[in-house]
């Protein structure tokens, strides 16, 4: 039997030797450095990182109580991972040396050589260039966790980890380097993302439609069996927290202590304040009784949609935003909801329209250059880049996944997916009474991999 875990281990131990030994280049002395700016980013990107621990509680109080500590920790797990790989060179791909306008170089800030207290004309011009490496890593980071909701109950831990680090390195990276680098092409033709909607939101919510397909249904889905959510007050939470942390998300992609930034607050609040009244509504208008869940969804989804406009709108575009966007994902959760697909948490009806119909109104509303403005350019160019995301994103996971699943059985088995993923991937469960499953449920996964492994080599 194979032990695959001990690749991982022996690479990070190799990560840590070459970090340990690396001449690195002396940290240049800090330069046109606005102590305003970098104040305010400190605190944004602090907020940014607390977002993934609300996006862990939003998800966990989701999903059933057999898979609520497994559901946390694929989110937690990012920070860790994520962490290491963009010091390594997943900051360099996104902001390095581009290749025409497509990837950055790996080489330009590998290790974060050059990456220091100074500041950078193009990135940082008032904020060391650290400073920014570490706000947009917290971004790199709630992407992939973003796809968790959508294979949640049914993925098997150690394939999530390979299809997290394919993901950040050929996903990821491209569409933020295309969106957000000065010679990145999407932004040279003058496709606005202000804070995300399509780097973050689009390319998660395709990846997590990629998954659902991949992945199949759950057991429980396929009988009809009732979802309940294991925790509401978890839910309640992580909605708080991550209502909370967007507003370093947008706010602070401003990247200085000004006026945009305020109006990046001001919008991301009064979004989210209207897309929350807009999902109650209309549930009340249908027929529903308005609900915790509701709320806190429509809440999230007014974040996502307000997400790419922020700094480009005002705050009467930003309540139209909201309500818009919070009625479409609805009705697109309903649609899904009829159909084979099981995309456990809608991540794709919320994340995916939701960034969808914030990267559409955002060529319509944004200042002067809005088609409410009478000007057509912009509004088309995200026509295009529209297309172009989406067949990346969805046709690159659902690529990637796949290639996972050669490597490592995306799929818990039958009996490890009934037991639920607590105990069969970690051993631990929130229900004490479970833990006399615990023996059955340490049945090494290692050997399924393995049988997996010969099945191909026959």
């Amino acid at each position: 039997m194979r032990n695959y875990w001990i690749l991982p281990l022996g690479a990070l131990i190799l990560l840590s030797l070459l970090g340990a030994f690396l001449p690195g280049t002396p940290m240049p002395a800090a330069e046109n450095i606005d102590s305003g700016d970098t104040a305010w980013m400190l605190t944004a990107t602090a907020l940014v990182l607390l977002m993934t621990p609300g996006l862990s509680f939003f998800y966990g109080g989701m999903v059933r109580a057999k898979n609520v500590l497994s559901t946390m920790l694929q989110s937690y797990i990012a920070m860790g991972i994520i962490s290491i790989l963009w010091v390594v060179v997943g900051f360099s791909l996104c902001f390095g040396e581009s290749y025409y306008g497509l990837i950055g170089s790996p080489l330009t800030f590998l290790m974060f050589d050059g990456v220091g207290a100074s500041s950078h004309p193009d990135l940082a011009p008032t904020i060391p260039l650290a400073l920014f490496a570490l706000f947009q890593l917290k971004f790199a980071i709630i992407t992939p966790a973003l796809i968790t909701g959508a294979f949640a109950e049914r993925v098997r831990f150690s394939a999530y980890i390979l299809f997290l680090i394919l993901f950040s390195l050929f996903i990821y990276a491209p569409l933020a380097h295309w969106t957000w680098h000065p010679e990145g092409f999407l932004r040279q033709w003058g496709v606005l993302d202000f804070a995300g909607g399509t780097v973050v939101h689009m390319s998660a919510g395709f990846a997590a439609l990629a998954g659902a397909l991949v992945l199949g249904q759950r057991n429980g889905h396929k009988k009809g069996d009732l979802h309940v959510p294991a925790h509401l007050p978890f839910v309640l939470l992580g909605t708080g927290l991550l209502w909370f942390g967007w507003f370093g998300f947008n706010a602070g992609s401003a990247l200085a202590a000004n006026g945009t930034a305020a109006l990046a607050f001001l919008t991301t609040n009064t979004a989210s304040a209207a897309a929350m009244l807009a999902w109650l509504f209309f549930d009340a208008a249908r027929g529903r009784k308005p609900s915790v869940l509701g709320a806190c969804i429509g809440a999230v989804v007014g974040l996502v949609a307000i997400t790419p406009a922020a700094g480009f709108v005002t705050v009467g575009a930003s309540i139209f935003i909201g309500t818009a966007a919070s009625i479409i994902s609805n009705l697109a959760v309903h649609w899904k909801s009829k159909s084979r697909i099981d995309d456990t948490l809608d991540v794709f009806p919320c994340h995916g329209v939701g960034g969808i119909v914030g990267m559409l109104l955002t060529g319509v509303f944004a200042h002067e250059v809005g088609l409410i403005h009478g000007q057509t350019t912009t509004f088309l160019l995200h026509l295009l880049g529209l297309g172009i995301v989406s067949v990346f994103a969805f046709c690159g996971s659902y690529a990637l996944l796949k290639l996972t699943d050669m490597i490592i059985p995306l799929r818990v088995d039958e009996f490890h997916e009934e037991l639920g993923l607590d105990l069969s991937q970690h051993g631990e469960s929130i229900e004490p009474h479970l833990k006399v499953a615990v023996s059955a449920a340490n049945d090494s996964e290692d050997s399924v991999v393995e049988d997996r492994r010969q099945e191909q080599a026959a």
